[in-house]
């Protein structure tokens, strides 16, 4: 049965596993996004207390 020899399945899976380290994360890596997010207004929104006459 010659899918129980390991020899040349295991360098397919070198190979392949080498292939996939090299090519792709420098793909990824070099994304970026259309919209980078700003940063929201650091000041503060002052409020008016409520000035009701409690009877």
């Amino acid at each position: 049965m010659p899918q129980l020899n390991p020899a040349p399945w295991f360098m397919i899976l070198v190979f392949s596993w080498f292939i996939f380290l090299t090519l792709i994360p420098p793909k990824v890596m070099a994304h970026n996004f259309p919209n980078e997010p700003s940063p929201q207004a650091a000041e503060t929104l002052k409020t008016k207390s409520w000035n009701w006459p409690w009877h």
